[in-house]
Parts: structure tokens; C-alpha cells; sequence
């Protein structure tokens, strides 16, 4: 989860190891720092709290540097103190590091380590990776080989940046479970746990394979594996814009996200849905299309956000494309020996691409030759790589640490499938047609919603004390309950749990009085009635409740306390609807307590250690 970036070319690389950091702060804050080699001796800046910490102690150096890496870190091993900040050095500072992931065996290192006569200044697992490939380089006396029998040693997931004053030409980069890539300039090279933090110098980049070591100069660079073998890998360009990863006159990431999602919306269905033909193309699942139709049942597998957009996926393709869904928690999924049978098919779901618990469900699956299938953002990404097809979301950059328009998008790209495999069985036209309607007409109904952002506001203002919050729906709607909880849980601090509504009887109406709002999801569908029910239960109890409704419902507004209306569509698009009133809540109630919505607390962008 930590951000990496390395510079090495003709420019003051610096500014650019900083601006690098700050496009990567979403990746980790607990502290951060870079490590340049000048005058052939490496100079170490780092700072515990936030990049501007760092930023103040660079403003105080006078110092040139055509060579840098870069870090800032997500705490796992080792509290987030100035020692435990990255860049790690060997003892006498002739080598330094930034390290993304977990090195498993770090106690066996550091122990063998200790007692060769190493010290160590950290609590970190990373720091044995400096030692170690000082203990190498001792013996071979070039940085490239010192680094992968290094690696060799270690066991684990990482991404690694290493320099060295021995050798102040070059970077080795090497990743293993933690993505890296390689920005490809004239004269000049990057790296980069994620393409933002070079965006707007290059947009030709190397996506590193795990295994792969590479040895990088101003001038070229070598990719080899651990085996030394030269490994061949292709320049992509990204089909991004630097703008896309700016505010844009947006306070927070988070908000300018939500109200990207009409224009989301449509990036994700443009080009798919044939509405003359009542339904949708993918290419991307064109050659399994025989598997999917065929399939004993599907295992939808993913974790926080993507989770709950596959429970709604597993609505959706059961009742559509009529085979049986399972839906999984990725980070439970390969500890418990999961039954996969020869026509299963696994979808993993991961707006990053690089979540290590999916990752590991992926592996896992295929291990017991399950065809797998990914749902993903981020083009090039493992989940891409490691699955056999699947299906982009286009939803852009997502760099809010709370999802809002990635989970709208595997929303409407879940439709989608569900229609390619219901147009193949038994879905009628007049049906395709219909979903492929109303599917388009999403963005325009978002904007309508967006439109009351000030009204939401106002109610969101309300309940900036409160302790706690329940969120109730039914159907594809109580997979809902559980992303509005775990967004207000997210951003806020404020305790909230999501049920289906008529779970409430089941223990959780004790919870309710006076001082306990209750968020029902409550618009027109197949269990209307039965949410009035629970509505009625609720305010029996004296409980506040804030009611999503359908904007032509007037039952509704005339016993609850507050109304959010949204424009009306078919129940298996309901969610992404009626999802964007609960993250504009979530949003305004932690800024009114005075939080930082784009870097909550405990928290980053994607998690990529176990």
C-alpha cells in the first residue's frame, strides 16, 4: 500500500521525488522520505506524519541531484516514527532502499544479520533488504548482482527501489507481489508503484512482472529475472490525462469522484450495449462465452467495496443469466480449502488490480484449474495479467481512499455481463431491450441525484454527533446498506452497521431510540411494502430515519423524518442509484466534524500486503 518513486535523467530530481510522493499520499501518509545520491555520498531526508512534513525539511536543503527514490509508507511492521520512514540504509549509508509489501522471514534475516555484525535503526521488516544486499555486495562488487541473490533470500511480497553511492548511475528496481512500473523518457527514466506519480513526464511505461529485476540508467534500462535471464517486455502507453488525477476546482478526490460518476457511468457502457439488438458486446469475455454459458456455478471473489458490489452482482446474474453465484470474501477464500469443480468459473473483483487477497483467491483458484475471470480498473494491473479474460470498469483514476465511482462501475459492468449471458439463454429481447434503455440512462439520472448535493448536505449537518448509524435494505438494495455503512465508517469514524431490514428484528432494533439514525434504502421495488413494515417499526421506537425513496413516492415522506428522492429505474439498477445519496452523506458528515475525507485514519488506496 506504500508509494514508491525513482527519478533518474537530466533534471533536479527532487521536485520530482516530491511531486511524485504527493500523487501517491493516497497509497500512505503515516510518514515519508527520499534518498539521493550527490558527491558520491547518499543523503537520507525523511519525516514521520504527512508529505508536507517532508516537504519543509527539503525546502532547508540546498542540494543537486540528478538521482532520487522516494517513499511514503502505509504502517505495517514498526509504528510510523522518523526511523521507521523509508529509505532504509545499509550501516555505513553506501546503499539505500524504499520497499512496498511484507518480508515474510524478516525475523530469520534480521536474526542471521545481527549476527554477522549488522545493527539496525528500525522496527521495519524492509530494513533487512538494505543489510542483505550490503552482505552481498561485499562479495560481488556490482549493485545488480548484490541486489537479486538478495532477493534470492527473501521471502514475501515487494517492490523495491535500491541506489547506491558505489554506483551513482543507476537504479535497480525488482518487484515481486507489489506492483512496479518502469516511465520510459528521452534521457530519462522513472519509477513507480503507480502511474500517477509520473504522469505528466511520460506516459510510456514498463509494467514490471513479478520476478523481474531491472537495472536502469539515464539511458536504458535491462530487465533480467532472478535467474539472470534477460526477460522481453513491451512499452505501453497510457490512455491517461494528467488533469484526470487533479481536483479540478474539487475540495477532496472523494467529492469530485461522486460527481464523476455520470461521466464514469457512461465510460464504463460506451461502445457495449446494443440497444437495437437488446444487448450488450464485451470482447474481453468473447472466448470464454462458451465456459460462462456452460458454467456448474460462478464464485464472485473480492474484498471491502468490490465485495459489496459483488453481492449485488450475484442478484443480478442469478436472476438474469440464471446460474448459481457464490459470492466470496477474497481475503477467507484459499484458507479454508474452497470446492471448486471443473465447470466453476471465478470472477475476481478489484478496482486497483492489485488487492494481495484477491491476488491470492486468483492464485488459489487456478491452482485447482478453475477458469478465472477479473473485473478490474487499472489497465495492465496483476488481477489483468494473472486472469485468463475479463472485462475493464473504464472508470478512471480513482484516487478518493473511500471508492465511490469504481463500485458504480463494477455495478454496471455486472449488468452487462449479466445481459451477454442472459441474451444466450433465456433472456427475451423485450427484456434486453429494456435493461439496455435504462442502462443508458443512468448518467442523466445521476446528475439528478448530484443536483440535490446542497439538500443532502443540509441533512447530513444534522447528525455529525451521532455515535452510531444503522442502514437497512432488502434485495439488491441490502448490499447497499453495507457500502452507505462502510463509507460513513470509513471517512467519518462513526460506528455503522448495514442489514437487510428484516434482520432488524433479529437483534439490532434493540439498538434503536431517540438517538439512533436509521438510513432506509426505500424506493419502489418487489419489497416496498415490506420496508414500509420496518420503517414503521423503527419510528414506534422513536428512531430518526432518513429515507432513499423513489421521487414519485408520497407514503414514505409523510411518517419518516427525512427524504432523499431519486429518479426511478428498473430494481437490478437500483444500487447505483440510490448508492449516491449515501456516499454524498458519508462525505458531508466528515467534513463538518473537520476530517480529512481523502486520507482517513488507518487507511490507504489499495491494499496490497496481506
Amino acid at each position: 500500500m506504500c508509494g514508491i518513486v525513482g527519478y533518474i535523467g537530466f533534471r533536479q530530481a527532487i521536485p520530482i521525488l516530491l511531486n511524485g510522493l504527493k500523487r501517491l499520499e493516497y497509497r500512505g501518509y503515516d510518514s515519508a522520505g527520499v534518498g539521493f545520491v550527490n558527491k558520491k555520498r547518499i543523503t537520507i531526508i525523511k519525516s514521520s506524519g504527512k508529505i508536507n512534513n517532508l516537504e519543509k525539511l527539503l525546502s532547508e536543503i540546498d542540494e543537486e541531484t540528478s538521482l532520487g527514490i522516494g517513499h511514503t509508507r502505509w504502517s505495517t511492521h514498526g509504528a510510523p516514527t522518523d526511523y521507521n520512514a523509508h529509505p532504509h540504509t545499509n550501516g555505513n549509508r553506501t546503499i539505500a532502499i524504499v520497499h512496498n509489501g511484507i518480508i515474510e522471514n524478516y525475523r530469520a534475516l534480521r536474526t542471521m544479520l545481527k549476527e554477522m555484525g549488522y545493527q539496525f535503526s528500525s522496527e521495519t521488516d524492509s530494513e533487512v533488504i538494505a543489510h542483505l544486499i550490503s552482505h552481498f555486495y561485499e562479495r560481488e562488487r556490482n549493485l545488480f548482482d548484490a541486489t537479486r541473490l538478495a532477493l534470492h533470500e527473501v521471502e514475501g511480497a515487494y517492490g523495491i527501489c535500491v541506489i547506491s553511492s558505489h554506483e551513482p548511475d543507476k537504479i535497480i528496481a525488482a518487484r515481486k507481489g507489489s506492483p512496479l512500473i518502469i516511465g520510459v523518457g528521452d534521457g530519462e527514466h522513472f519509477v513507480a508503484s503507480d502511474a500517477p506519480a509520473i504522469l505528466e513526464y511520460t506516459n510510456n511505461v514498463i509494467f514490471l512482472e513479478d520476478g523481474d529485476i531491472a537495472e536502469i540508467t539515464s539511458g536504458k534500462f535491462v530487465i533480467r529475472s532472478l535467474d539472470n535471464q534477460i526477460q522481453d517486455r513491451e512499452i505501453e502507453k497510457l490512455d491517461l490525462d494528467i488533469s484526470t488525477i487533479e481536483k479540478g476546482g474539487f475540495p477532496h478526490f472523494m467529492l469530485k469522484e461522486i460527481f464523476e460518476q455520470p461521466e464514469s457511468i457512461q465510460n464504463s457502457i460506451r461502445g457495449r450495449v446494443i440497444l437495437s439488438a437488446g444487448n450488450v458486446k464485451l470482447g474481453g469475455l468473447e472466448s470464454v462465452v462458451d465456459d460462462l454459458i456452460n458454467a456448474n456455478r460462478l464464485i464472485l471473489t473480492a474484498c471491502g467495496t468490490s465485495w459489496h458490489a459483488a453481492l449485488i452482482g450475484e442478484y443480478m446474474l442469478e436472476q438474469y443469466a440464471e446460474i448459481p453465484v457464490e459470492v466470496e470474501y477474497a481475503s477467507e477464500f484459499r484458507y479454508r480449502n474452497p470446492v471448486i469443480r471443473k465447470d466453476d468459473v471465478v470472477i475476481a473483483i478489484s478496482q486497483s488490480g492489485e488487492t494481495a487477497d484477491t491476488l491470492a483467491a486468483i492464485r488459489e483458484a487456478k491452482k485447482k484449474n478453475a477458469l478465472v475471470l477479473g473485473i478490474c480498473n487499472v489497465v495492465g494491473s496483476s488481477i489483468a495479467r494473472e486472469t485468463q479474460a475479463g472485462v475493464y470498469i473504464h472508470a478512471g483514476p480513482e484516487l478518493g481512499v473511500a471508492s465511490t465511482k469504481a463500485f458504480t462501475s463494477q455495478l454496471a459492468v455486472l449488468a452487462l455481463i449479466s445481459v451477454f449471458l442472459g441474451r444466450r439463454k433465456n433472456l427475451p429481447f423485450s427484456y434486453g431491450e429494456k435493461i439496455c434503455q435504462e442502462l443508458l440512462s443512468l448518467p442523466g439520472k445521476i446528475s439528478q441525484i448530484l443536483e440535490q448535493a446542497e439538500y443532502i448536505k443540509s441533512i447530513s449537518e444534522k447528525f455529525i454527533d451521532a455515535k452510531n448509524f444503522l442502514y437497512l435494505g432488502r434485495g439488491y438494495n441490502f448490499p447497499v446498506a453495507l457500502e452507505g455503512a462502510l463509507k460513513l465508517k470509513e471517512i467519518s469514524y462513526i460506528h455503522a452497521e448495514g442489514y437487510p431490514a428484516a434482520e432488524m428484528k433479529h437483534g439490532p432494533i434493540a439498538l434503536v431510540d431517540e438517538n439512533m439514525p436509521v438510513v432506509f434504502v426505500a424506493i419502489k421495488d418487489s419489497t416496498y411494502d415490506k420496508v414500509l413494515s420496518n420503517i414503521e417499526e423503527v419510528k414506534a421506537r422513536k428512531g430518526k430515519v432518513i429515507a432513499i425513496i423513489s421521487e414519485d413516492d408520497h407514503q414514505i415522506r409523510s411518517i419518516v423524518d427525512f427524504v432523499i428522492p431519486i429518479p426511478n429505474t428498473i430494481e437490478m439498477l437500483s444500487p447505483i442509484l440510490t448508492i449516491i445519496p449515501l456516499q454524498l452523506m458519508a462525505y458531508y458528515i466528515a467534513v463538518a466534524k473537520g476530517l480529512n475525507v481523502d486520507q482517513p485514519r488507518n487507511l490507504a488506496k489499495s491494499v496490497t500486503v496481506e
